[in-house]
């Protein structure tokens, strides 16, 4: 994960004495945790957690959720339509599964952006701001982070395997996500952020705990604070020595026919990982599934997987599998009410296939579904047109999605937080809540 330096100026001798004395466990979780804020605000969540599913590279809004049946061969693509569990609603046929669960979707199919190029739709679509040279907003976790407590020692915005570039922003490393880094469908899968470093057991760091509370009241009675105790240390302490803490993100605890339900690949695997952790508090959880960005020999990419493959196990049927795995789960579970679920990426693709068999990037339309934490399922919300170029009617951008989203969670979109040299920044900027999207 790259973050931002800090300046050495910003560090008293206190904080260099603590880093290294922390240095060899080998973590970066004390910056994750310093000054953490836990200041909840009153507005009324609908959802107490989110898991978001990040296809990165930019999902064929053509190939999954809006089909054209109708439409040209070089419209339509080489996929068919199939019903779903709600009458009118018609999926991918890739999608056999995600169509048994149509009941718990909003999909959303006016999704309109004026950004084509990966880094500035990826950071639209994750924070509502267009990219600006003057500003880093920061991404939905990161302000949820920010106003949320946590009730165990888990980190409060937690990325699968990891993030790409800073999210927090303006906000600071401070609420940069904990990755957890490698794949969960490995056999020898571990948070590596979680094992002590090598030569240093719990007794070790236990004299290292101890060392900074002798530290700390030798400094209090010449260091006027109102805390003397290092919180970053403490809840970096209680975490990697939290047995409860390590198993949230043991999978082998999970049956054998759940893990099987899933799928035995990556991003399967992730997302099991995923419910584990907002079942046990951790507010925000974001998967990242790459290879999305099909410029060519989509059905390769999309169904097949491999060439010569006779059951197709590329990017369509693994995501359908782990997707509609997780929605029943957590349904199965009487959570689903409580969490938002976010499927998307940062466009959609062109609306005829190229001369290579692919589509290129195409954010004037493109689709996005939720389901759980509040919104209505079962319906479809806006449309494109007959070609899947262009939104057909109720535009919804970035920013109305950014509205919604953080309503449903309980963050009011007029919320303002500070910059590092104290400037006002809402949360959003100008968006509207989606219409009929909330459940009554």
């Amino acid at each position: 994960m790259n973050r931002p330096h800090r300046r050495c100026e910003s560090l008293t001798r206190r904080d260099m004495l603590r880093m290294g004395s922390l240095a060899p466990l080998g973590l970066g979780l004390t910056d994750l945790f310093r000054l953490q804020a836990a200041s909840p605000n009153s507005f009324r969540a609908k959802a107490k957690s989110c898991i978001l599913l990040w296809l990165d590279g930019g999902p064929s809004h053509l190939e999954t959720f809006d089909l054209k049946p109708d439409a040209p061969a070089e419209v339509r693509g080489p996929f068919k339509a199939i019903s779903t569990n709600v009458g009118g609603i018609q999926l991918c046929e890739l999608l056999a599964n995600t169509a048994k669960v149509c009941d718990k979707l909003a999909i959303l199919r006016s999704m309109t952006s004026p950004l084509g190029e990966h880094g500035l739709a990826n950071h639209y679509l994750m924070t509502g701001y267009k990219p600006s040279p003057v500003v880093q907003y920061p991404q939905y976790g990161a302000v949820v982070a920010h106003g949320r407590s946590m009730p165990s020692v888990l980190p409060p915005f937690i990325t699968i395997p990891e993030n790409r570039s800073s999210v927090a922003g303006f906000l600071g490393e401070k609420y940069e996500p904990f990755a957890t880094r490698g794949d969960p469908s490995k056999p020898d899968f571990s948070v590596r952020d979680l094992d002590f470093f090598p030569c240093v057991d719990e007794t070790r760091i236990l004299r290292r705990r101890t060392y900074l509370a002798d530290f700390d009241r030798a400094q209090s009675s010449f260091e006027a604070r109102e805390d003397r105790s290092d919180s970053a240390f403490e809840k970096a302490y209680r975490l990697v020595t939290s047995h409860e803490a390590k198993l949230a993100f043991h999978l082998s605890e999970e049956p054998a026919e759940v893990r099987a339900r899933y799928g035995p690949r990556m991003f399967g695997q992730s997302c099991l990982l995923a419910r584990r952790l907002i079942e046990r508090g951790v507010p925000f959880v974001s998967v990242m599934n790459t290879g999305w960005d099909t410029h060519e020999n989509l059905a390769l990419q999309l169904r097949d997987g491999y060439s010569g493959a006779k059951v197709g196990v590329g990017l369509i049927p693994t995501f359908d599998q782990a997707f509609s795995a997780l929605v029943t789960d957590l349904s199965e579970r009487n959570l689903l009410d409580d969490t938002l679920v976010i499927v998307m990426g940062e466009f959609g693709r062109t609306p005829k296939l190229n001369s290579r068999g692919g589509r290129d990037h195409w954010p004037r339309v493109f689709s996005v579904v939720l389901a759980g934490g509040g919104v209505q399922g079962g319906q479809v919300i806006g449309s494109s047109d007959r070609v899947g170029e262009s939104p057909h009617d109720n535009p919804i951008t970035p920013n109305d999605l950014a509205c919604t989203i953080y309503t449903l969670l309980g963050v009011d979109p007029n919320l303002e937080l500070h910059t590092a040299d104290g400037r006002p920044v809402r949360v959003n900027q100008g968006g509207k809540l989606i219409r009929g999207i909330v459940r009554s």
